[in-house]
């Protein structure tokens, strides 16, 4: 019985998905505390490089792997946190928020505004599932919870997704041998 060739996953293909997973657990540590329990962190770095890297269905599986060792308790949550009661808190709505964020930050384009322009969507798509989780888990309204969790955080992740797509071009051509493109 000969296999489909669409449906068959390449090892690189794994190792990949793998090794950006890690990557966005050990950038999910560099993080300063801030008064509103969440934290600024080079997660946005991560999760918008992991879709521009791998393209949108492997960035989005890079960052579902993170999401789940995360709530099986591996500690690669901010903090070394790690547990389901990680994604009930403050900060749950955007590690949710990642996997849209990763999947438009990986929809492919010739060109580069566009692709940069698809990261922003996907990082305002982030923000809107973190102000609602947060504005439901504190009964803040949302335009509170958006100046206590998202506004503060707006420039940093804008400039996060711009540095995000042009490390992904070098990161692209310097494995471009190993066959990564999205």
């Amino acid at each position: 019985m000969k296999e489909n060739a669409k449906t068959k996953i390449k090892t690189t293909d794994l190792v990949m998905i793998a090794l950006f997973a890690a990557a966005t657990a050990i950038l999910s540590q560099i993080a300063i505390p801030m008064p509103s329990q969440v934290p600024a962190t080079l997660q946005t770095f991560a999760v918008a490089l992991c879709g521009y890297c791998l393209g949108a269905k492997k960035g989005t599986a890079a960052i579902l792997v993170y999401i789940l060792l995360g709530a099986v308790g591996i500690p690669v949550f901010t903090g070394f946190k790690g547990g389901v009661a990680c994604l009930a808190s403050f900060t749950g709505g955007f590690i949710y928020g990642f996997l849209p964020f990763a999947f438009l930050s990986g929809i492919s384009s010739g060109k580069k505004a566009i692709k940069i322009l698809l990261g922003i969507s996907g990082l305002a798509v982030l923000h809107f599932f973190g102000v609602l989780h947060y504005s439901l888990l504190t009964s803040n309204g949302f335009i509170e919870s958006f100046l206590l969790v998202s506004a503060p955080y707006l420039i940093k992740d804008l400039i996060s997704v711009v540095l995000a797509y042009f490390a992904s071009l070098a990161i692209l051509k310097a494995t471009s041998k190993a066959s990564l493109k999205p």
